[in-house]
């Protein structure tokens, strides 16, 4: 028996980074896992290298900053697998800027890809999560925590991920006690968003001299939508390595 048995999992960004991760562990747990993004090579490679574990992950296509897409997305899913009580909404992006070089494209893209798309995944979906009891998960950032600022140029992003944050606590205050609601919040994590692969620069980031690997935070993504935490929601739970009191 696997702790996501019998479940519909919808992850976005779910081919690379902790999407990825999290997607593996859950299909290994059982949970009959989709995968969506705009990237069809990379999903294919993604899907194949599960096969190839013993794994199944299904994909399919979308840009979850269009509301068409979405829209169509929950048309193929009920369509193929019948029901969804799992959403984790884990697309993001990251783009940063001194306050003088913010354009309104970036800013745009950012929030669309960021929050908005959240938001669209939320209202095509909440009614199928509700009515199985199920449970959302976001994807946020200890960037985005009111307590924590780094740097001098992650005004979109730091700002966007506040959004995040708060937006969760207001679909877990909404839709209890039917849908469990939480967002993760990790911290530095070896992913695609940074192009610099040498993360030995990081090594004094946190407490434990380290970043996180995507898998560790996929750890705690799947005890966050499993029963194993049938008790929390409407929490924001911090994995990052103590970088946030160091």
């Amino acid at each position: 028996m696997g702790k996501m048995d019998n479940r519909i999992v919808l992850v976005t960004g779910g081919t690379s980074g902790i999407g990825a991760s999290t997607s593996r562990l859950i299909a290994q747990e059982g949970g009959t896992v989709i995968v969506v993004g705009r990237n069809s090579e990379r999903a294919r490679i993604f899907c194949e290298d599960c096969e190839k574990s013993g794994i199944k992950v299904n994909y399919i296509y979308c840009d979850v900053t269009s509301k068409e897409d979405i829209s169509n997305l929950h048309k193929e899913v009920l369509d193929r697998f019948g029901k969804i009580d799992t959403l984790i909404s884990n697309a993001g992006m990251l783009i940063t800027a001194s306050l003088e070089e913010i354009t309104d494209d970036e800013w745009d893209k950012m929030y669309a890809t960021n929050v908005k798309s959240a938001m669209y995944l939320c209202q095509e979906f909440i009614d199928e999560i509700r009515n199985n009891k199920g449970v959302v998960l976001f994807n946020a950032s200890i960037n985005g925590l009111h307590n924590y600022i780094k740097g001098r140029r992650s005004y979109m992003y730091a700002s966007s991920k506040s959004a995040l944050i708060q937006f969760s606590r207001y679909m877990a205050k909404n839709y209890a006690p039917e849908v469990r609601v939480n967002c993760l919040c990790p911290g530095m994590t070896e992913t695609n968003l940074f192009t610099n692969k040498d993360y030995s620069r990081f090594a004094d980031c946190n407490l434990l001299g380290r970043m996180a690997k995507p898998e560790e935070i996929a750890r705690v993504a799947l005890f966050l939508v499993c029963d194993d935490s049938s008790y929390i929601t409407g929490s924001v739970i911090v994995a990052d390595g103590g970088e946030t009191i160091k």
